[in-house]
């Protein structure tokens, strides 16, 4: 689990996308509070500060404190909006985060050992399904990202939810099935040669029936 972090805000009078953009002006980014059955609650937050958190890796699966007005809120970001030319951070949702809670987050899927893989190295392909896997976790113990080992993974095999070994106390919200993370898919040049050489073993067998 990432270290936690902790951000200064100030309460926002006038919400708007004309308010957003004077706040941006100011190096301040607008985000909003909400959840645990009390009021939303705009905010400011110090841009800068933000955008190293979502650079960083981890924003999303890890619980921080803002404080407003001397009051603590403990929260997780549950969405965050990119500006689609710049690419820098425009709006943040967080969702507060009660004492005790389980919730409900998407955590990437890191792969391990690529380079060892008897199927990779052989010239498989790694077909990813599955980059990330939503989980419900205790906030206290959710999980930076998942690791799938590929060490042994050989030619034309399937690796699921099973092959992870996920933290205590976290399941998947997918539970009704084992469901595929990625397989090692053959080459196309591979499946080609394989089809070719069926096919060739076919006609073989049909020419010897013929003959006799």
């Amino acid at each position: 689990m990432r270290e936690s972090y902790e951000l200064a805000g100030a309460r926002r009078e006038r919400v708007g996308k004309g308010a957003a953009r004077a706040l941006r002006r100011e190096a301040q980014l607008p985000a909003v509070i909400y959840g645990d059955k009390k009021d939303p609650l705009a905010v400011a937050l110090p841009y800068k500060e933000v955008d190293l958190l979502i650079r960083g890796g981890g924003f999303l699966t890890t619980i921080g404190t803002i404080k407003v007005d001397g009051e603590s809120h403990q929260v997780i970001a549950k969405d965050f909006q990119l500006d689609p030319v710049r690419d820098f951070p425009m709006h943040i949702d967080f969702l507060r985060v009660a004492k005790g809670a389980v919730l409900t987050v998407n955590v990437p899927v890191h792969f391990l050992n690529e380079e060892t893989s008897p199927g990779l190295k052989a010239g498989g392909v790694l077909n990813v399904v599955r980059h990330e896997v939503e989980l419900n976790c205790p906030a206290n113990a959710i999980p930076e990202f998942l690791e799938l080992d590929l060490s042994t993974a050989q030619l034309g095999d399937t690796l699921n939810i099973s092959n992870i070994a996920l933290p205590e106390g976290a399941e998947p919200t997918i539970t009704d099935r084992d469901f595929v993370i990625a397989t090692i898919a053959s080459p196309a040049g591979l499946k080609s040669e394989d089809d070719d050489a069926d096919a060739e073993g076919e006609e073989a067998e049909g020419g010897a029936e013929g003959d006799a």
